[in-house]
């Protein structure tokens, strides 16, 4: 079967949207660091509405960081996908032309540094994971033992972190007289522009104090939050597509209809306009703090019991009325910590967060939101329930979530099958949990992870003893039990 690409778009269906823009007269004005599904399905989309409004300017040069296999699907296909948004039984195919060239940067080292030193480009993103900062979750700092930092810290000649990529890139912006460009993280980390900042200066000072401070004055961090739901793509996604478009998709992407981006409006260099699902504001914070403690945290709440239950997808979780009642609960607890801004009414945004949850066309595969728990976990439901714990208040439904996490780690569900802990940190927290006897030993275990858990919190005897509570209920009884019995004492 034909490929999709430039020379097969006229033979689509007429019901797919295509860039209403000739893509040979973009030109790449963003560098996106991590280019994956999500990026495809987010931020892409958002500058290829730019270029359909008429700028231009606002093509994407794309890296990978790692693995070779998204440019190997793109490239066939000129840097074309489908992207299919779905919602109930409806489903709408555009086609997203943004991509202009996908590099992988360790085959490419330097041509990934020309376009971040390229004066066109104006802006970078990142969609790079929490690990991909190289930056410690407890302290902040470098992670000095890393391998890729470390051989960063030797030598930016070919860089081989997304930090390392920025410092080298603006040493060359600066050498060349051009001004350093806007750096965005789209990851879901509270503080994120800051994280970005310091990890970028904390690099660059070490290697060229006066770089470290020009990048300081005149550079720009700024503070994001981005939000759409966007699952692994199936063999059988593609096999789909293919057979409604009559060419074959290798980048597909599917997601739902809602979408957001907020942005602090602080920027060093041109900006495009930006369009629909896309909010400037002067304070981002408060939307960050609402999407990571209701959205996420529910997400990695519905994961790790549902994945722990046998349960493949989100929507067959939330079917489970023991289950939707956690959610629910979950916010309660979450939403006292919150400070939301005007605009946003959290009602609402409940009601509209329960409506993705249940959308069953995304099929949001529970093993899928539970990776990397370790570095997602601190602030999604260890930051509220610190801050439940200081004022006094119950943390039931938010304490269950990380005892599901944490009975996530002996890797087995509750029906005997094994699954991988796809973690950074799962060695780690396998080592410590193997001579834990006990449920008690095991809570200990996990608390003395200052990675993961705080001091502070770690020492808190509520927090422990909910913990241990829900872990040797899980233990024994397992997730659909423990729901069950959660239900009942609310």
């Amino acid at each position: 079967m034909r490929r999709l690409s430039s020379a097969t778009l006229d033979a689509l269906p007429d019901d797919v949207i295509r860039p209403a823009y000739d893509r040979a007269a973009v030109r790449a004005g963003v560098v996106h660091l991590g280019i994956g599904a999500f990026h495809r399905a987010h931020q892409a989309a958002v500058f290829d509405d730019v270029l359909n409004a008429g700028d231009l300017r606002w093509g994407i040069v794309a890296a990978s960081l790692r693995s070779p296999r998204v440019r190997d699907q793109m490239a066939p296909q000129d840097g074309l996908y489908t992207m299919l948004v779905r919602d109930g039984s409806s489903e709408r195919a555009r086609i997203i032309g943004a991509v202009q060239r996908v590099i992988v940067a360790p085959e490419e080292p330097l041509a990934l540094l020309d376009a971040l030193a390229s004066p066109h480009t104006h802006i970078v993103t990142l969609t790079i994971t929490e690990k991909g900062y190289k930056l410690d979750p407890a302290t902040g700092e470098l992670i000095e033992h890393d391998p890729q930092l470390a051989a960063d810290l030797a030598s930016l000649t070919r860089p081989q972190t997304a930090p390392g990529y920025l410092v080298a890139a603006l040493a060359k912006r600066k050498a060349l007289g051009l001004p350093p460009f806007t750096a965005i993280s789209c990851d879901n980390l509270p503080h994120n522009g800051r994280r970005l900042r310091n990890a970028v200066l904390a690099l660059a000072h070490r290697h060229d104090a006066p770089l470290a401070e020009w990048i300081a004055e005149e550079g720009a961090f700024p503070e994001t939050m981005v939000d759409r739901i966007v699952p692994a793509t199936t063999a059988e996604d593609v096999a789909a597509l293919a057979a409604r478009l009559d060419v074959a998709d290798h980048a597909m992407v599917k997601t739902e209809p809602f979408t957001q981006w907020v942005i602090e409006d602080r920027f060093c260099g041109p900006r495009p306009e930006f369009g629909a699902g896309v909010q400037l504001t002067a304070a981002v914070a408060p939307w960050e703090e609402a999407k990571l403690r209701l959205l996420n945290g529910a997400h990695s709440g519905i994961a790790y019991l549902g994945g722990l239950a046998g349960i493949e997808h989100v929507h067959e979780v939330l079917a489970l009325p023991a289950a939707r009642a956690f959610v629910e609960a979950l916010w309660d607890e979450a939403q006292t910590t919150l400070s939301p801004p005007p605009e946003l009414n959290i009602a609402l945004y409940r009601r509209e967060l329960m409506a993705r949850f249940d959308n069953p066309t995304l099929r949001h595969r529970t093993r899928q939101i539970a990776m990397d728990g370790s570095q997602k976990l601190p602030q999604r439901l260890l930051a509220p329930i610190a801050a439940r714990l200081a004022t006094g208040k119950g943390i039931k439904a938010l304490s269950l979530a990380v005892a599901a996490w944490l009975r996530w780690q002996a890797g087995q569900d509750d029906l005997g099958n094994a699954h991988d802990v796809d973690d950074p940190l799962a060695g780690m927290i396998a080592a410590r949990l193997k001579g834990a006897g006990t449920t008690e030993e095991r809570v200990a275990a996990i608390l003395r992870v200052d990675a993961v858990v705080p001091p502070a919190l770690a020492e808190n005897g509520a927090f422990r003893m909910a913990l241990t509570r829900w872990l040797a209920m899980l233990e024994t009884q397992g997730a659909l039990a423990t729901l069950a019995s959660f239900q009942g004492e609310i």
